[in-house]
């Protein structure tokens, strides 16, 4: 029997939610107690952008139901090492995305140096969408990209994420806004 709190297994990672407690120790630069935590030990690249991490911790004080949807390690179980995370920046259906498409859920992702380009992100997308349907009946998930983010761009693409739209973001600037719509 399983939850929607269990690792998502995929045939090269394991995408293990992070707790409350591991994402403390993340914000407080203790990466080794995090490590031990979450059962993998953290690069400090994490640390180079930890307001993914304050998002999520200012979600889940305004939904505490958000916390499934919330970032996961993305993990090579060989090396029990994070190379990554993942996470959707809400449950299904936020206002923030009415203006583009209704009952959506929007992705973000993050792969570390040395570990992009071998098609992680990719394979940890589509356990994540994969998820959601099984788990919540989730069938749009929206990405929004920088235009400028020629990978990101390709991978989303290559997924069958199409253009429904433009946003400024406060943090990253113009991004594209991209939906995918995943069969019933």
């Amino acid at each position: 029997m399983h939850t929607p709190l269990d690792d998502i297994i995929t045939p090269r990672l394991i995408l293990r939610l992070m707790s409350i407690d591991v994402v403390e120790a993340c914000l407080a630069g203790n990466l080794r107690s995090a490590g031990r935590l979450l059962g993998a030990s953290i690069p400090e690249e994490l640390l180079e952008h930890t307001s993914s991490f304050q998002y999520g911790q200012r979600q889940l004080n305004n939904d505490p139901n958000y916390f499934p949807w919330s970032a996961r390690a993305v993990i090579l179980p060989e090396e029990q090492v994070m190379i990554g995370l993942i996470r959707f920046h809400s449950r299904p259906d936020p206002e923030y995305l009415h203006t583009y498409v209704r009952n959506a859920a929007e992705l973000g992702y993050r792969i570390f140096k040395g570990y992009q380009r071998l098609r992680y992100a990719t394979e940890a997308i589509t356990a994540m969408m994969a998820w959601a349907q099984t788990e919540f009946g989730a069938n749009k998930f929206v990405a929004s990209v920088s235009p400028e983010n020629i990978p990101s761009m390709q991978l989303v693409t290559r997924l069958g994420f199409t253009k429904i739209g433009e946003a400024m973001d406060d943090v990253d600037g113009m991004e594209y806004v991209l939906l995918y719509e995943a069969k019933s």
